[in-house]
């Protein structure tokens, strides 16, 4: 055939390191002509340059037309998984959160162990899940560079080892693949089942990857949508036995402060929470600025601009722990007021006058003066939990993390008979998830319930 060729040459990787980004270029020639292929990232270069020697040394004809094995055809239009799932997690990061690049990461290394075509010298578990998740889905997006040394041969295995995208056609092993990825996202690790709540996120990202692939018309059609698949149950509403009434709320916020100094400059960390229903990442946040009022009777406001939600370093633009963000379910700009209990405006007070807080400086930081960590207000709340509760309280649920102040604060409201609306838009929520979670879950209400209908039901003396 004419337009095939033995004679090929093979050179050394050309390195070109600009001032922003390092290009690495492979180059051969087929017969008489030159051909090149640049790479971002040295791995893929080393790997393309190897797939082309190892064509050669076993004697495959290369095409004059594309200076590829001819043994490659068939691949020159295929995608694999792996490299699909690169391209759709980055579509998804600028715009994501970085708890939801956590989220969508965790579920795409889910989805690639179910998606493996090989078990041949295959790197171990862990370090295929840390190739994924600290690099591939991460840090790659994150940093750019070069993958740390260690994970470099598993992310070239990953490279030749998952599925091809065509087997995911209807007429091919799509439903039979889909329902194996199902399988393993309603899984733990461990093999154990996952929680309700877990396998539907999961399982979301995963239908988002394939409805992005139809619109690439890499897919004519989501292939979960020939599957039949049960969706576990989630909870929805909360146990009741969690959530402190104003009693055993009132114990824990006192044994918090009896902790020294460090307890009077948290106590009010967990009472925004109990009396102004803040999210933990809203009260890390909170400034001076954002009380509106404190007056020296009655109640104040608060007007909430941001929060800082913990996501870890991997999943920030910033790369630390925490990235200020827009307020939940709000869009950016956007603010809420928040009514400021009578109580709560003593303890701010007091508070901003006892640790000489600044106009707009954090109300609650950390022991050094550093910013509010979880392992620090952890650590206080389950010290304050041993002291203020019973044992047969400490035994229970009851109040195992400081979110449950912010549920107790909710109901509350609710029970108080504040109307939805106005509870909502305190809570930053909407009516429809706060009927639905909150409505009955302050431990002590049941008692107050039956007894209503049981003197609306007395009978009537004659």
């Amino acid at each position: 055939m004419a337009d095939i060729t033995y004679d090929v040459r093979i050179y050394k990787t050309d390195v070109y390191k600009g001032t922003r980004v390092t290009t690495y270029t492979v180059r051969w020639k087929v017969g008489r002509k030159p051909w090149k292929e640049p790479f971002r990232n040295k791995a893929q270069a080393d790997s393309f340059r190897s797939s082309l020697l190892s064509a050669a040394r076993k004697g495959d004809a290369f095409s004059l037309k594309t200076g590829r094995p001819v043994s490659w055809k068939r691949e020159e239009d295929s995608l694999t998984w792996y490299t699909f799932s690169l391209d759709y997690c980055a579509m998804k990061w600028p715009y994501a959160s970085p708890n939801h690049r956590r989220g969508i990461a965790e579920a795409l290394t889910d989805a690639t162990e179910a998606l493996l075509t090989s078990s041949k010298r295959i790197p171990s578990g862990v370090l295929l899940r840390e190739a994924l998740r600290a690099w591939a889905y991460s840090g790659r997006l994150q940093n750019g560079g070069e993958p740390p040394e260690h994970l470099v041969p598993a992310l070239r295995w990953l490279e030749q080892n998952t599925v091809d995208m065509r087997d995911l056609l209807p007429d091919q092993q799509g439903p039979q693949i889909a329902r194996q990825v199902l399988d393993r996202l309603s899984r733990c690790q461990d093999g154990s089942p996952a929680a309700g709540s877990t396998a539907t996120r999961k399982r979301a990202t995963f239908n988002n990857a394939m409805e992005y692939a139809c619109e690439r018309r890499i897919l004519p059609v989501n292939p979960l949508t020939l599957v039949k698949w049960t969706r576990p149950r989630v909870a929805q509403t909360l146990d009741l036995r969690v959530v402190a009434n104003p009693d055993q709320a009132r114990r824990l916020l006192d044994a918090v402060r009896s902790q020294g100094k460090r307890g009077e400059r948290m106590v009010g960390f967990f009472a925004v929470m109990y009396y102004a229903a803040l999210r933990p990442e809203e009260a890390v946040d909170l400034r001076r600025d954002h009380l509106v009022s404190l007056p020296d009777d009655g109640w104040g406001e608060m007007r909430l601009t941001h929060a800082e939600p913990r996501s870890g370093s991997r999943w920030t633009n910033s790369g630390k722990p925490r990235d200020r963000q827009p307020l939940k379910h709000r869009a950016p700009g956007e603010t809420r007021p928040v009514p400021i209990h009578p109580e709560l405006v003593t303890l701010l007070r007091h508070h901003i006058k006892a640790f000489n807080i600044p106009e707009g400086g954090r109300l609650f930081v950390g022991p050094r003066g550093g910013i509010m960590t979880d392992r620090t207000y952890l650590s206080a709340w389950h010290t304050a939990r041993k002291k203020a509760l019973t044992p047969q309280e400490a035994a229970s649920p009851l109040a195992e993390t400081p979110y449950a102040l912010r549920h107790a604060a909710v109901s509350t409201w609710l029970g108080a008979g504040v109307p939805a609306a106005q509870v909502a838009e305190w809570a930053g929520h909407s009516v429809a998830v706060l009927l639905r979670v909150y409505a009955k879950c302050v431990a002590g209400q049941e008692d107050d319930a039956k007894r209503r209908i049981a003197e609306a039901t007395r009978p009537k003396a004659p």
